[in-house]
């Protein structure tokens, strides 16, 4: 299927540029999401009639995502998540949840958005990428934690997936004695 693109698409090609894509791409996301149009020769009248509004348009959009991304690059936000000792979360931590702790903080941003191939699901610190626009990439950084005191101590470059790390207990200095009483009576009687 041949298409005009009324935007910049990423690995596709520039505001009216007529490209050859898949037929479910076209029909399911392109045309539908108005991102672009069949491309025959009155669609191609129409995108030269419009083109001026279009490029208006798309300029008003790249410099609002500017705006928020110069307040949003680089910003590290806590993500508060259960996880065991070794550090592996009980969940995970998805699009959906980075743009739900951004909303808490005042920003409004799309799922579609972020860019998270899979989800988090390691304590630590981590980076993720955002496309606020076509033209517009961050990113941020997310430190997903037990709690506000260990995000904090992670903060810090403290690695906090072991017992030692976690609770101050050096897991090598433990002996079988320090757990029981050698001295116990082993058969439960009192003789």
């Amino acid at each position: 299927m041949q298409v005009i693109l009324l935007e910049r698409i990423a690995r596709l090609g520039q505001m009216g540029d007529v490209v050859k894509v898949k037929d479910g791409f076209g029909r399911n996301y392109l045309l539908p999401l108005g991102k672009a149009l069949r491309a025959n020769a009155a669609n191609k009248a129409k995108f030269d009639a419009d083109r001026s509004t279009l490029e208006a348009r798309n300029l008003e959009r790249k410099t609002e995502a500017q705006q928020v991304a110069d307040v949003l690059d680089g910003k590290t936000f806590v993500v508060v998540r259960a996880a065991g000792e070794t550090g592996q979360l009980y969940g995970s931590v998805a699009a959906r949840d980075i743009v739900e702790v951004l909303g808490n903080e005042g920003f409004t941003v799309g799922r579609n958005q972020v860019e998270l191939n899979t989800p988090i699901k390691n304590i630590g610190l981590h980076k993720v990428v955002m496309h606020l626009h076509a033209e517009v990439e961050i990113s941020i950084n997310l430190n997903v934690a037990r709690t506000a005191e260990e995000a904090e101590r992670q903060t810090k470059g403290e690695s906090l997936t072991s017992a030692d790390a976690i609770y101050g207990v050096d897991e090598d200095a433990l002996r079988p004695e320090d757990f029981f009483d050698p001295d116990a009576d082993r058969d439960g009687d009192d003789e």
